[in-house]
């Protein structure tokens, strides 16, 4: 099979990102019908994190085309741009969402902590030989045990 070119590994760095961007619009779509909004923007600076971790653990374990600082861009780039050029624009009809420490900028540092830390824990892992079980691969020889004495 041929190795990935560069427009898959892009898109499929995209859908990840897009998954993550929708996730947190689904907070907020949900958080506002249900909470006020300062308990919303709460839910949303807490959640937000946890599932761009959860998003980048996939990623990590799937793919991996990027490293931990390049992915925290990638997905943090998405989520910038969709919120200024569309949710703001588009679904806010203002840019006052720019304006909240609490609703904006603390979920955009903690999505890209979030991806970072979540890959560099990923590389470690990988690189130690903890599999997609997340238990530890036994190295070495995997094949049958030799009996030097011939003894059962």
């Amino acid at each position: 099979m041929k190795a990935p070119g560069r427009l898959y590994k892009a898109a499929v760095i995209a859908v990840h990102a897009l998954v993550g961007w929708a996730y947190c619009g689904v907070l907020i779509g949900v958080g506002r019908q249900l909470l006020p909004m300062h308990a919303t923007l709460v839910v949303h600076a807490v959640g937000a994190p946890f599932g761009f971790a959860l998003i980048s653990l996939l990623y990590y374990r799937k793919f991996a085309f990027t490293n931990p600082w390049q992915t925290a861009f990638a997905f943090l780039g998405t989520v910038v741009t969709l919120d200024l050029f569309l949710v703001a624009p588009v679904f806010e009809k203002s840019y006052a969402m720019f304006t909240s420490v609490l609703g904006t900028w603390m979920p955009f540092a903690l999505i890209f902590a979030a991806t970072y830390f979540t890959g560099r824990w990923s590389m470690v892992s990988r690189k130690k030989g903890v599999g997609e079980s997340g238990r530890h691969q036994v190295s070495g020889n995997a094949g049958p045990v030799e009996n030097p004495g011939g003894r059962v």
